[in-house]
């Protein structure tokens, strides 16, 4: 046998030995992709059915206990957005919204991930900072409101306060929690092999807690929104809150709607955010499944 039949056959057997794989990373890839669009189409749907029902409603004056009367119809929302989306005091008010809520949740991120671990590692930590979190937890952001205004030298300040505070209670209990969760097990194994304290906090407890901790920030994320935009009714002169506001005044209603869709979408997107920043972070959880 030639040695050109020789490299033939063994091309050919690795071929036959390679397709029954290819085959089945193909047909796992196919399902996930169909899997993936049904999730889209149901979502579309779902969205779908609300605005026909949107449409419907203010259409026949709806009035069965919610009224329905001064409710604008999509169509005139889908106009007022198409203007302000045009309009670039429309942006301004989006972008200080967005520097709000990022210099106030990354202030709680930072403080809120240290106070947490702190509390959950440590009893003394936790018996000296846990009554100022409970105590301060269940006000509200709206009761905030007047004492930032007093406390802080500008409105801007104030605002960023509140939003500060809307993220940081839920990220601190998350992380806290997450500590707690973490696999005595695993803590003492280490401590037999002469890990360090050090060692087992870097390596094992704060991994341990990445779960819950990003379930904090989501939290976070979406509790800052709502602190932000109470800030903004009350003492804000921009930003998508304010804008809100101003509509309700001056009794423009399809622009509420305006402004309560983009609070909305921008929620949304910041909360997603959040999470893609994470997922390299929290892939050994996928893989462990």
């Amino acid at each position: 046998m030639s040695s050109r039949t020789t490299t033939e056959i063994a091309f050919g057997a690795a071929a036959e030995a390679s397709r029954p794989r290819n085959a089945g990373f193909a047909l796992a890839m196919n399902r996930a992709l169909i899997e993936k669009a049904k999730l889209w189409l149901s979502r579309l749907l779902t969205l779908a059915i609300g605005l026909v029902f949107w449409h419907l409603a203010t259409k026949y004056r709806l009035d069965a206990y919610i009224r329905f009367e001064n409710v604008p119809s999509p169509k005139q929302v889908g106009a007022a957005l198409w203007t302000h989306l045009g309009d670039p005091r429309f942006y301004v008010h989006i972008g200080v919204s967005l520097r709000r809520i990022l210099t106030g949740y990354v202030l709680a991120t930072l403080l809120g991930i240290g106070i947490g671990l702190a509390m959950g590692r440590s009893w003394l930590a936790r018996s000296l900072i846990d009554p100022y979190i409970e105590f301060l937890r269940p006000i509200p952001a709206v009761g905030w409101i007047p004492l930032a205004i007093l406390m802080w030298p500008t409105e801007e300040s104030s605002i960023v306060y509140i939003t500060f505070l809307g993220a940081l209670f839920p990220i601190v209990l998350n992380t806290v929690h997450g500590v707690e969760q973490t696999p005595e097990v695993l803590v003492r194994a280490a401590r037999s092999l002469g890990a360090s304290r050090a060692q087992i906090f870097i390596h094992i407890v704060i991994p341990a807690a990445l779960p819950s901790i990003a379930t904090g920030l989501a939290i976070g994320m979406g509790v800052s929104w709502f602190s932000l935009l109470a800030g903004e009714i009350i003492s804000g002169q921009y930003g998508i809150g304010y804008f809100t506001w101003s509509a309700y005044s001056l009794i423009n209603y399809p622009d509420i709607v305006v402004g309560m869709l983009a609070i909305g979408v921008l929620g949304a997107f910041s909360t997603w955010a959040v999470r893609a920043l994470l997922f390299p972070l929290l892939a050994w959880q996928k893989a462990s499944r």
